[in-house]
């Protein structure tokens, strides 16, 4: 993280405002100048040194003759919650962390109105120069603390529009303080995403999904439309079905197909059987006609099988395959960890359904045999497969009592049509809203819940 330390100030009041009381001592706060997209991603750990959390943006408010005001950072705590935390309990931020006072309130983060995202909502606006030079575009802000105690926007890092006809040019970029800027859009009106998809790069998927559903819903819907369709798909495959629902409605149907044909066809089958059937029908008109058919095999079982929670994708070999070629499939880095745990060997053909089903070979087994060795010589054929009629708690007991991450499923000549893993099966057993429920209203290690709802 780029940090510019500046001096050493004394403490003053919490720039909270009416979202939370500053603390009552006083802090020893350094002053220093820190860039907020640098800032995402930070960790924020307690004065003893338990984490916390980590920074997933900074919030300001607009200030008619002034800089806006920073009033605090929203921080993702253990279960994906996205909370509040007020600038006034932040003693500390260099390094690439944040020290707070490890006071945090636990209700889930909301913006008030009048409160702008930074990331969220400010990067990515288009700015006049007031020296005449004309626009650019907002690629990051510094923050900055006065010697009040109170942290506000100082400095913008600008690029400029492109002088050069080559497509991969870019503009040039300059430094300017709020005063020498004026906006062309209204505060608090959407800026172009592309800057945030940038700033969302590196976040896990199932982070990334927690990210965007946090934003206001047409704000979601710029992103969802600015990210890749590999990445959009990974972020649709960790989200409740609703909400999957509601952001493909608002896709074009060649855009929605598209990141139907990137998503695992176990998830796209689950998304399109919550669609009316001649929504489902045109989009799987539309997907590559692969991926479209091995939907709707999955579509034709129950939601509750192994048939309807299984993939369709598992690696399959013939028994004259060797561990190295094994393996060689077992590294593809698309490859879902549950999946890349075992090897299913079958008669030709080799793709879902396949031939007989003749075993199983794990990953861990072939560890312990020469690149060399044939996948025959080394099967385990003691694994029984299930039926794609079994049940979900069917499959789950069978995956608890022998310890595995995934198992064959076979239909009733015992051709494999798929396997299934244990995160399919969670995924069903949990509660609908698992991935957006909070688990608990207490606090969590070294935070503390503030009374009567506020921040």
């Amino acid at each position: 993280m780029l940090i510019v330390p500046l001096s050493q100030t004394r403490p003053g009041r919490s720039s909270g405002g009416p979202r939370e009381a500053a603390p009552t001592t006083l802090e020893h706060v350094s002053t220093q100048r820190v860039f907020a997209a640098r800032l995402a991603g930070c960790a924020v750990f307690d004065p003893v040194g338990d984490r916390l959390g980590k920074v997933r943006d900074v919030i300001m408010v607009y200030r008619k003759t002034a800089a806006p005001r920073v009033i605090g950072l929203v921080v993702e705590i253990p279960g994906r919650r996205h909370v509040f935390l007020s600038i006034g309990r932040v003693t500390s931020i260099r390094s690439g962390q944040v020290i707070s006072t490890g006071l945090i309130n636990v209700r889930r983060f909301q913006p008030r109105p009048g409160e702008v995202r930074v990331l969220a909502e400010y990067l990515g606006r288009r700015v006049m120069l007031t020296d005449g030079s004309g626009s650019a575009v907002v690629e990051d802000v510094a923050i900055e603390q006065d010697r009040h105690g109170e942290w506000a926007i100082t400095q913008l890092f600008l690029r400029k529009p492109r002088t050069s006809a080559s497509p991969f040019a870019k503009g040039p970029t300059t430094f300017a303080s709020w005063s020498e800027v004026t906006e062309q859009q209204h505060p608090g009106e959407a800026q172009s995403a592309e800057q945030l998809v940038a700033t969302y790069s590196e976040l896990h998927a199932a982070d990334l999904a927690t990210t965007l559903l946090d934003l206001p819903e047409q704000r979601m819907i710029e992103v969802a439309e600015e990210l890749p369709d590999e990445r959009l798909a990974d972020a649709l495959e960790e989200m409740p079905e609703d909400d999957q629902v509601g952001i493909l409605d608002r896709l074009g149907d060649e855009r929605a197909a598209d990141i139907l044909d990137e998503m695992e066809p176990d998830d796209a089958a689950d998304l399109l059987a919550q669609l009316p059937p001649e929504r489902l029908e045109q989009l799987l008109a539309l997907m590559e006609p692969e991926e479209a058919e091995d939907v709707r095999t999955l579509l034709r079982y129950g939601p509750d099988t192994a048939g309807g929670l299984m993939t369709t994708e598992p690696i399959i070999l013939s028994a004259d395959a060797t561990v190295a070629e094994a393996l060689a499939l077992i590294r593809r880095h698309e490859l879902h960890p549950a999946l890349a745990a075992a090897v299913f060997v079958t008669l030709p053909p080799f793709e879902t359904p396949t031939g007989r089903l003749l075993g199983v070979v794990h990953f861990q087994r072939m560890l312990r045999y020469p690149p060399h060795e044939r996948l025959g010589a080394i099967l385990d054929d003691n694994l029984e497969p299930v039926s794609v009629t079994a049940s979900a708690a069917e499959v789950a007991r069978l995956l608890a009592s022998y310890d595995l991450v995934s198992l064959p499923v076979v239909d009733a000549t015992h051709r494999l049509v798929g396997a299934i893993s244990v995160d399919d099966v969670l995924d069903y057993l949990l509660p609908d809203d698992w991935r957006t429920h909070d688990v608990e209203d207490a606090p969590h290690d070294g935070a503390e819940a503030q009374p009567g709802g506020a921040r």
